[in-house]
């Protein structure tokens, strides 16, 4: 019977690629900036969560928004767009999806920009109710690294990557006898945002069906 677990910590994160660069967006940009700052009105933005940074490589530099209420993050620069939320659950995925909707759209259309690929992150935190965190983890070791040593391990990791998707499992350094899952796929512009919802959950899925856990509901 598959060991419930729960989720203290999650987090999403989108980073979208434009197909070409918009150099304007360093220099004439209020236009944008107004347009999100209205956009993002009905989740009450204020004008202290725009932060304007000028650190660091061309490419990392922009505007960024908060809405805190939602714990949600925007960032722009002349050559992709960042969307993040802390918390996330699928319960909450739909509004998510709106916020997400909402801030490329006005960026698109006012920073006269066009998206190319879409890299995905969830990451999640997730903690057995009664196993201890490594005897999940153990089922999932390869046997030929098991045999190295007749002592238990005490702790492990894996990364596995393909062309356009990547899983890390390991312990979790912030939750006690927990889990870290953080999963990884590239979508291509023309997905939709309900699509890709779709396939993550389904990763998810997948990947607690590995390691026998389910979700406390």
């Amino acid at each position: 019977m598959p060991e419930i677990v729960t989720t203290p910590m999650s987090y999403f994160e989108v980073l979208i690629e434009y197909e070409r660069p918009n150099i304007k967006l360093w220099l004439d940009r209020a236009a944008v900036v107004q347009a999100l700052f209205d956009a993002f009105a009905q989740w009450n933005v204020k004008v202290d969560d725009v932060d304007i940074l000028t650190t660091g490589k061309n490419s990392e530099q922009g505007i960024k928004f908060r809405l805190t209420e939602k714990r949600v993050s925007f960032f722009f620069s002349p050559a992709a767009c960042r969307f993040t939320r802390d918390n996330t659950s699928w319960e909450t995925a739909q509004e998510t999806i709106e916020i997400l909707d909402t801030a490329v759209a006005t960026l698109a259309t006012k920073g006269e920009i066009k998206p190319a690929t879409l890299k995905t992150i969830v990451a999640l935190h997730v903690q057995p109710k009664s196993a201890p965190f490594m005897e999940i983890l153990r089922k999932i070791i390869p046997a030929p690294m098991a045999a190295l040593d007749d002592a238990p391990a005490r702790t492990t990791a894996f990364v596995l990557k393909w062309d356009k998707r990547k899983v890390t499992i390991d312990g979790s350094g912030q939750i006690a006898n927990g889990i870290f899952i953080r999963y990884e796929r590239e979508f291509t512009a023309d997905a939709s945002y309900e699509e890709m919802a779709h396939q993550l959950r389904a990763d998810e899925d997948a990947i607690f069906a590995m390691l026998d856990v389910k979700e406390e509901t």
